[in-house]
């Protein structure tokens, strides 16, 4: 049974830094691409950040460039995505996701954790 659990949600002020974190379970970590999506009240789920199976090639969003560092730590099974100089609207409940290959879709990825809140305040 696969199980993705995100953490380090929270309410921070526009400008601060968050670290989520996915704790991976009932997979094989190292054959499968990991993902962040976010989906805001009223809007569709949206691409964040991935990173490929071995953590050699990242992909991020447009809006998120240079801010978001998205990593993962084989020993630790965990996907990691660092968020600095955070805005209001990143606000969004933030969903940790895994596939085999690399997609930009949420529609692709067959697992999904539950999803942690990140509120960003002015």
């Amino acid at each position: 049974q696969v199980q993705l659990v995100e953490s380090g949600g929270g309410l921070v002020q526009a400008g601060g830094s968050l670290r989520l974190s996915c704790a991976a379970s009932g997979l094989t970590f190292g054959s499968y691409v990991m993902g962040w999506f976010r989906q805001a009240p009223g809007k569709e789920r949206e691409f964040v950040a991935a990173i490929s199976t071995i953590g050699r090639t990242t992909y991020y969003a447009d809006s998120v460039k240079g801010r978001f560092t998205i990593s993962r730590d084989k020993a630790r099974r965990t996907v990691y995505l660092q968020m600095n100089g955070l805005k209001t609207e990143n606000t969004a409940v933030y969903y940790c996701a895994a596939r085999s290959a690399m997609s930009r879709d949420y529609r692709d990825y067959p697992y999904w954790g539950r999803g942690t809140q990140v509120t960003v305040s002015s």
